[in-house]
């Protein structure tokens, strides 16, 4: 197929699908030159708890328009805090415990004035912990400019892209036909979000993936990626 490039903004504590692609490329290009998107996945993410789910969420001071990379943390530190207090309620009896809480201390001990730096702290042990080999760079780094199929396909191009590897939500959008003429081949991801059993019932999907972390430890990539495993029918976003 040769070189895989896959680009997903960089999300806070990602899901499973962002995982998935992130294993199923060569390039993972972390798209951190665009708009911050309120109230996204950028600043957030689902904690499974007693009562169901809870957000995580980093309070931010990002005005209209702003990129995801200028975007500054708020001044009340409070919320590392509480988010250490989320993590550690929901999952202290949980089998990986330690492991898991003990890079959370670390994480939360630290001050962050830029979201884009913790995120990326998050998704580098993330993609540690799942066994992920992907070639990881920001956008930012590619000055590529354009907005939409054009950035996507610019960035493509500068990263000697045979396929490019998109998300399902891409067939909305996607303008295949610049690809097709510049010879790059578009590929979807089909993810269908594992079953497992969680520390409470019933079942939630669309959990952080530190979910199957604290859970499954180092076996969290194998059931990610098992064929065999139980899946929701749904091809999630």
């Amino acid at each position: 197929m040769g070189r895989v490039v896959a680009v997903h903004q960089p999300e806070c504590f990602p899901w499973l699908g962002f995982v998935d692609k992130a294993l199923r490329c060569d390039v993972f290009v972390l798209l951190d030159d665009v708009q911050f998107e309120k109230n996204y996945f950028h600043n957030r993410n689902k904690v499974r708890t007693t009562q169901g789910s809870a957000w995580v969420t980093v309070p931010t001071t990002a005005r209209l328009g702003q990129r995801i990379d200028e975007v500054e943390t708020a001044q009340d530190q409070r919320w590392r805090q509480k988010h250490l207090a989320t993590w550690t309620q929901s999952y202290a009896s949980a089998p990986f415990a330690e492991q898991r809480l003990s890079f959370l201390r670390d994480l939360y001990s630290k001050d962050w004035p830029k979201l884009v730096d913790f995120n990326l702290a998050i998704i580098d042990e993330t993609f540690r912990a799942f066994g992920v080999k992907a070639e990881v760079i920001r956008s930012s780094a590619l000055a590529c400019p354009g907005a939409s199929s054009e950035k996507l396909l610019g960035l493509c191009q500068k990263l000697a892209a045979e396929t490019y590897f998109s998300g399902i939500s891409g067939r909305e959008y996607l303008d295949e036909s610049i690809f097709k003429r510049a010879g790059v081949k578009v590929e979807y991801q089909e993810f269908h979000h594992p079953v497992y059993a969680q520390r409470f019932e019933p079942f939630m999907p669309c959990m952080s993936s530190w979910d199957l972390l604290f859970l499954k430890g180092s076996e969290a990539r194998a059931l990610l990626l098992d064929p065999s495993a139980p899946r929701l029918e749904k091809a999630f976003l």
